[in-house]
């Protein structure tokens, strides 16, 4: 008796995948639970967990889509499945494998010398050995450049489903909508004093380190609410206001980027924040982060800082009509109480679709996020 093995539905907006590896080979014993594939959709890779024990028949090759609910594997209970299986997948055959068994060699000197009817005198011989090459009489022939290491020059690797998917809505978005970005730069002194302060009891009260994700997710939520045009999606000719704030964190993976979404952020402690953020850091890393939890999200930050960014224009995550981009914090000498000081400083940017968004707006929010992070009283005190 053989038990299916479906793609389980891994989201309500998720109908389709493609089976990136398998975790187990054909005719492997599996005990239930055991991860037995990778699937990848078009917002996050997935390890999909055996729905039972018994001997594993692959039957969807890797690199195929697949469809929510589609067998692609059955798990017997006997050996017998182990025999049977192993001519169901058949390897992508290479271009040595067509090529015919008879090897193609070229043409001898006594080749040459009978059908061209050439002197035997002036043929070089073709098979010198490695040292005489730089001895050759043609010099006009460019001997083709070494790899370097044992490295190919170049390599031809086809997109993910995650960074095609996410090329796709970003041409779409570029496309369809009429972005513009406004700059401002921010003092994270206060903001550094209080981590520096507070982080060993944060830590110990919470189990967790308090990071500055945090503080920039607080002051978004505060200025949405006293922007609320920052907060939309366009649809047709009508302009959808959202009352609610789902922030979304942008994180790189190996496979492009992500985007999960922190729901009700404003609802949210410091400490749910960041543990949240770094329970989604982990998981998307482990490939356990579920595509719900990368969807709806209502506007969106991103920290270039991280990999040592001073300045971008990020763009915003469709149908989202605007997203903050967050940078490295660099001392800079700054004029304050008529005495220039070295101080932390961010830049910060702001990239709105304008056809929704005016840009006393888009100034007016960032200033806004300005004023909280610089004093971080008003923040807390939601003021």
């Amino acid at each position: 008796m053989k038990n299916e093995i479906n793609v389980p539905s891994v989201g309500e907006s998720i109908t389709t995948g493609v089976v990136v590896s398998w975790l187990k080979n054909n005719g492997d014993q599996v005990a239930e639970g055991d991860m037995l594939f990778e699937l990848e959709t078009d917002k996050a890779v997935l390890e999909i967990p055996s729905p039972g024990a018994g001997t594993l028949e692959i039957l969807v090759a890797e690199g195929t889509e697949v469809s929510i609910g589609q067998t692609v594997g059955m798990l017997g209970q006997d050996d017998d499945g182990a025999q049977s299986s192993a001519s169901t997948v058949e390897e992508p055959s290479t271009a040595a494998d067509k090529k015919s068994d008879t090897p193609v060699t070229p043409p001898t000197n006594i080749q040459a010398v009978t059908e061209h009817k050439i002197d035997p005198k002036t043929i070089q011989d073709t098979e010198a050995k490695p040292h005489e090459a730089a001895s050759s009489p043609m010099p006009w022939v460019v001997a083709p450049k070494k790899q370097v290491a044992g490295k190919q020059r170049t390599e031809r690797i086809p997109m993910s489903t995650i960074r095609r998917k996410t090329a796709e809505r970003l041409v779409q978005a570029k496309q369809t909508t009429a972005y513009l970005t406004t700059f401002n730069e921010i003092d994270m002194q206060k903001v550094i004093d209080i981590r520096t302060q507070y982080k060993a009891q944060f830590l110990k009260e919470h189990g967790i380190k308090i990071g500055f994700m945090s503080f920039f997710v607080k002051a978004c939520c505060q200025a949405l609410k006293d922007f609320p045009s920052v907060n939309t999606q366009l649809e047709g000719n009508d302009i959808i206001y959202k009352y609610f704030y789902d922030i979304g964190v942008a994180m790189s993976i190996d496979k492009g980027l992500l985007v999960p979404v922190i729901r009700d952020a404003d609802t949210r402690h410091f400490a749910e924040i960041e543990t949240t953020i770094a329970s989604m850091a982990q998981r998307a890393g482990e490939k356990k982060l579920m595509p719900d939890e990368l969807a709806g999200g209502t506007f969106t930050i991103t920290n270039g800082g991280v990999f040592g960014s001073l300045l971008s224009t990020p763009i915003p995550a469709y149908p989202q009509t605007a997203i903050l981009g967050m940078h490295a914090i660099k001392k800079r000498p700054v004029v304050i109480d008529e005495k220039i000081i070295a101080r932390p400083m961010m830049y910060v940017a702001l990239t709105y679709d304008h056809r929704v968004i005016d840009g006393r707006e888009a100034v007016s929010f960032l200033t806004r996020v300005k004023e909280f992070i610089e004093d971080p009283d008003k923040l807390l005190l939601e003021l």
